[in-house]
């Protein structure tokens, strides 16, 4: 499975992870088989403008990503990965990659959903 998780750069699994994915300079993608770590590598963001949101989620799907680790992002953005099969989850807001990672692998990371979405606009989300 390859997960992608919205990074700081220079991406990898020390990196910090970012706050919102659509405006993450890089995204850390990591190849997993069962809870092994199979690879890492790094994708820059192609970017995305207010309303834009289906191209990152598009990108990541023709990356062959199929599960996001994030902290936040619109109900636009959620519900395109929804349509697209690739499946959030909620990083518990851990500080680096590997830890959000670490929560997947141990079954302990939440499915995003509308509790934890952004609002709308370039503001910080503030997810319950």
């Amino acid at each position: 499975m390859k997960i992608a998780i919205p990074s700081e750069a220079p991406g990898g699994l020390e990196a910090e992870i970012s706050p919102h994915f659509g405006h993450c300079p890089v995204f850390t993608i990591v190849g997993v088989d069962g809870d092994e770590i199979k690879d890492v590598s790094v994708l820059n963001n192609a970017g995305h403008a207010q309303g834009g949101c289906m191209e990152a989620v598009m990108f990541l799907k023709h990356a062959g990503v199929e599960a996001m680790i994030a902290g936040g992002m619109g109900m636009r953005p959620l519900a395109g990965f929804r349509q697209v099969g690739i499946e959030v989850y909620f990083n518990e807001g851990v500080p680096t990659v590997g830890d959000a990672l670490d929560l997947l692998l141990k079954g302990k990371a939440r499915q995003f959903g509308p509790a934890q979405t952004c609002h709308g606009g370039e503001g910080e989300c503030a997810p319950e």
